[in-house]
């Protein structure tokens, strides 16, 4: 008998020609080309969305581009003016004989204004329509009656608008540079940081809260909670998501932003815990408070790593910098010390003020920082503390020293005052009153604390009324409007 021969699975492949694989392959390709050259054209590519592909005998239609933009403008009219679209009667009816009026004065006929964005404005118009669904019946979106009620009284806004005073967008918007207050807490706001990305800030408050607010709207974002008492330092890292707290319960607290609780704790103060700030460029928290002592941690491993004494009294504020001296603190002993982080020790006493300091700001440019006690603002020069110029004229108890990168500085008072300095040549150009919010004492217009954003153009200050005010530039602000009176002394005067 033959022996059987065994025939090998790959045989079977082999069997077909190589030229019929590769047309196989040839047409495939051609195919997914030709499929590509039809259709790419149109959906491919993102300036298709710019044209519809439609034929030519179509009827005209918008582009997706076009539709999209359509109704994102459409939905931010809607959502933003869709409340005050039409004024009340009472009001359109004054508007109208005042602008009847200034027609009537007019010598000149005022030449048609050009948008900036004539494509916008076109469909802003396109829009319009779309929106005012209120305008085909000839009704409109304010308040008005209820059908079937004609003789109730007539609506609030019948005869104009009405101020509001429970959205903290635009509450009590009382002098040209006060932009915005907030309401929120229920305690004085001891502390105030600004996120390094310039969308929110934090504040920390008597009611033992923690808040993170929006910087564009003013609307609460967060409410954090853990301090048992009042929370007096704030401070956000700018390279790690951590927010660090500090308060009268003598706790020190790193929070996770990402999760929003608390994963470290740095134990050692004996007493209430007033100021914190981070180092700018190693990952090393300074804290001081009533306990006299700088105590520098380690912001990863919560060892203590200096305690830097020498203070007699309640150390009220820290400040750091990437050159020494990289830690300046202020005590109400009446001393500003300077300490060297690397050896642990003090580099340098300031001892030209008469009584305690309690503010303490650093210019974001220039190597200088400013100290402030009661009825006095003193300028320094780093390293050594060189005695630069006083700023006059702010008789109060001055809680908080601020200052920009356009060398305005700002100190605000325990009565209340708020004076804007100029940091080179110390005038002080505005000086007026935060008005307390109604319903709360005099004596409580006071500023606690004070930033600026990471832009300068803006000014936030937590006062003893509980509220949160924003300042900003006054635009209209002329060199006739506001005069300069500035009469500067010869002489220098360092205490």
């Amino acid at each position: 008998m033959a022996a059987a021969t065994v025939v090998p699975t790959d045989s079977v492949s082999s069997d077909i020609p190589a030229d019929v694989t590769t047309r196989a392959a040839e047409a495939v390709r051609r195919s997914a080309k030709r499929t590509r050259e039809v259709f790419a054209a149109d959906f491919a590519q993102p300036s298709a969305l710019e044209t519809s592909a439609q034929p030519t005998a179509a009827p005209s239609q918008p582009s997706p581009y076009e539709s999209a933009q359509r109704a994102s403008v459409a939905a931010r009219i809607r959502s933003e003016y869709a409340d005050v679209r039409e004024l009340p009667a009472g009001l359109a009816a004054k508007q109208a004989n005042a602008q009847g009026g200034l027609v009537a004065r007019r010598k000149k006929p005022k030449t048609e204004e050009q948008a900036s964005d004539p494509h916008m404005a076109k469909m802003i118009e396109v829009a319009g329509p779309a929106r005012t669904t209120s305008q085909t019946n000839g009704t409109s979106t304010a308040l008005s009656r209820i059908q079937g009620t004609a003789g109730a009284k007539a609506p609030p806004n019948a005869n104009g608008p009405i101020p509001q005073r429970n959205t903290p967008s635009s509450s009590l918007v009382r002098r040209d540079t006060l932009f915005r207050v907030i309401s929120g807490h229920l305690g004085w706001v001891r502390a105030l940081a600004m996120e390094p990305g310039n969308q929110w800030f934090a504040s920390g408050a008597g009611d033992r809260t923690i808040k993170i607010w929006d910087l564009a709207t003013g609307t609460l974002k967060l409410t954090l909670t853990g301090h048992i008492s009042t929370v007096r330092g704030l401070a956000v890292s700018p390279r790690h998501p951590y927010l660090f707290s500090c308060g009268e319960d003598k706790m020190v607290k790193c929070w996770d932003l990402e999760t929003n609780k608390v994963i470290r704790h740095y134990h050692g103060h004996l007493s209430g815990v007033y100021t914190l700030a981070l180092h700018p460029t190693l990952d090393v928290l300074c804290t001081g408070g009533r306990d006299g002592v700088v105590r520098v941690w380690d912001m990863r491993t919560r060892s203590n790593i200096h305690v830097l004494s020498g203070h007699k009294q309640t150390v009220s504020s820290i400040v750091t910098q990437a050159t020494d001296p990289q830690i300046i603190s202020s005590s109400l002993d009446s001393t500003v010390r300077m300490y060297d982080l690397a050896a642990g020790k003090t580099m340098g006493v300031l001892t030209h003020h008469k009584k305690g300091v309690r503010a303490l700001t650093t210019h974001p440019t220039e190597y200088t920082f400013a100290s402030a006690s009661p009825g006095q603002i003193k300028q320094w020069l780093c390293p050594e503390g060189q005695f630069m110029q006083n700023f006059e004229g702010h008789n109060a108890v001055i809680n908080s020293l601020a200052v920009n990168e356009d060398n305005v500085l700002f100190s605000g008072g325990d009565n209340g005052s708020v004076a804007f300095w100029d940091w080179k040549t110390g005038h002080r150009f505005q000086y007026e009153d935060s008005i307390a919010q109604p319903g709360s004492l005099d004596a409580e217009a006071g500023i606690m604390s004070s930033t600026f954003d990471l832009t300068g153009l803006r000014l936030i200050t937590g006062e003893a009324d509980k509220t949160i005010k924003i300042w900003r530039q006054d635009e209209n602000a002329t060199e006739e409007t506001h005069p300069l009176d500035w009469r500067p002394t010869l002489g220098r005067q360092k205490f």
